[in-house]
């Protein structure tokens, strides 16, 4: 499954907010642009041909390669000497290019690994057992096996620091350290609402929106029109240079096509509220006070979860405090590395009993169960044995519901299938497309059920919501955008499609 959401003003009105609104002024020393300073810029039209600026490791001297994993080949960096330090990138979907040129200030007191996921920027776009978190902690295990790395300190930005703590739950005795900077935290219900949108002015959003909406720009070209008008107040501390940003759009946000959606359902099933309880794995968290990623309580959130940890915030930072105030972060990771002293193995032991008691509970918890799980016909199949009506108590994530329903529809079981896609929708109440979705697999089943009036009666529904945004389904071959679509098949009924993924 993949979802992509794509999201005038007139000359006038662009000009009339430039001139009203550049002269915001700039406080400091620092003549840089920030974000706060709320300065609005309106590009006219769209640029389409983007500054031709290569990515940054083609200046790099470094170690450069693919490393085989066994069913996958992960493009794989190495600079510098000391203890290994690999850097988890966020996403899902970015690349290690992000992490360019800023810590090779690391490779002068660590062996600092970059990599890019399966799935993204260089590596191998080899969908495995199937796209989820587990399998991606799995992956950077044998990433360390295959580098002959007995232990090392795991960096996790953004997304990555989700990876990197359920890598250090699956693989405890394999950390040196853990580091997290603007790391996303993994806990269920989230930290609240997001501040991304609060330095952008409604002309903005609007031009933004406009970009987004544009079926003719490439992935790259979006990202790149979307910065010139402000989207770059979204994570970053300083307006980057125009040739920063066709790196970030060229580089940056590069992954296979059902990548980002199927990853962000599996991260939903991460739960790690309570997992690092006794953790004896030297900890750093890093904050950026003005990432607008999250809200003003978010890094006393992740703190709390992580006892022992220490935090450490940039007061002029955004998501990644590793560029926006590079002396006193790499201060402070050189100051950690050195202090790691080897672990107290009953300490260690005391954790691993706990995450053990904690995964048990777990697996009997069908959410959890779900998360390891693919989208393809083993998979379902796999699902669809276990199913119980119970779940429908337990299963709170549209997602997992989604799955559920559609392991249910490959083996023919289509009543039941109704019942969890009615559950979809009730759950997805506030989430439009999530809704919409499980209100299009409703009117689905009741047309294999042979039951067309109500069918309709959901199609016409789902028409009236207005729901222009695209849904993908890889597994089964189609795409569509949930109104127009219902519209459709008001006319015609459904007939079955089958699974082409094996996994």
């Amino acid at each position: 499954m993949r979802r992509v959401i794509l999201k005038s003003l007139s000359l006038l009105l662009a000009i009339v907010c430039t001139s009203a609104l550049v002269s915001g002024t700039l406080s400091g020393a620092d003549e840089r642009q920030r974000a706060m300073d709320r300065v609005v810029h309106i590009e006219e039209g769209v640029v389409r041909d983007l500054p031709d600026v290569a990515p940054l490791c083609d200046a790099m001297e470094i170690e450069k390669g693919k490393i085989d994993i066994g069913d996958c080949n992960l493009y794989c960096e190495q600079e510098g000497k000391g203890m290994p330090l690999v850097v988890l990138h966020g996403g899902p979907g970015a690349t290690h290019h992000y992490f360019h040129p800023h810590f090779a200030r690391a490779g002068k007191f660590a062996k600092v690994i970059y990599y890019d996921q399966r799935g993204c920027g260089l590596s191998d776009y080899a969908h495995g057992a199937g796209y989820t978190v587990d399998q991606a902690a799995d992956d950077l295990e044998k990433l360390r096996k295959a580098l002959a790395i007995d232990r090392w300190v795991v960096l996790g930005s953004s997304y990555g620091g989700l990876l990197a703590q359920h890598y250090a739950t699956r693989y405890p005795d394999k950390l040196a350290g853990l580091v997290l900077t603007g790391a996303a935290t993994g806990l269920p219900g989230g930290v609240g609402r997001s501040r991304q949108h609060d330095f952008l002015s409604p002309e903005e959003l609007e031009k933004i929106g406009q970009i987004r909406r544009e079926g003719s720009l490439s992935t790259a070209q979006r990202i790149y029109n979307a910065f010139l008008n402000g989207d770059w107040k979204r994570q970053n501390f300083y307006r980057p240079s125009k040739e920063r940003i066709a790196q970030i759009a060229l580089y940056e946000w590069v992954h296979d096509k059902d990548f980002n959606a199927i990853m962000s359902g599996s991260m939903s099933g991460v739960d790690l509220e309570g997992a690092f309880e006794r953790c004896p794995i030297p900890t750093l968290i890093m904050e950026g006070r003005w990432d607008m990623t999250w809200n003003e309580h978010k890094a006393k959130i992740l703190k709390d979860n992580h006892s022992g940890a220490r935090l450490v915030m940039f007061e002029k930072s955004a998501h990644n405090p590793f560029s926006d105030e590079p002396e006193k972060f790499f201060r402070e990771l050189k100051k950690f590395m050195k202090s790691l002293r080897p672990m107290s193995t009953k300490k260690l032991a005391r954790w691993k009993e706990h995450l053990a008691e904690r995964q048990a509970e777990r697996e009997r918890d069908p959410a959890h169960w779900l998360d390891g799980l693919g989208w393809g016909r083993k998979s379902n199949q796999q699902i669809a044995e276990r199913y119980s009506p119970d779940w429908l108590d337990q299963l709170n994530n549209p997602s997992a519901l989604l799955k559920t329903g559609f392991a249910l529809y490959d083996v023919k079981r289509y009543a039941e299938a109704l019942a969890v896609f009615e559950k979809m929708e009730q759950r997805a109440s506030g989430h439009r497309l999530y809704e919409a979705v499980g209100l299009i697999w409703q009117g689905h089943m009741l047309d294999l059920l042979h039951k067309r009036k109500q069918a309709i009666s959901i199609y016409k529904k789902v028409t009236e919501m207005g729901v222009t945004s695209q849904m993908q389904h890889d597994q089964f071959g189609i795409s569509y955008s949930p109104s127009r679509y219902a519209q459709k098949r008001t006319k015609k009924a459904f007939k079955r499609i089958e699974n082409r993924d094996d996994g």
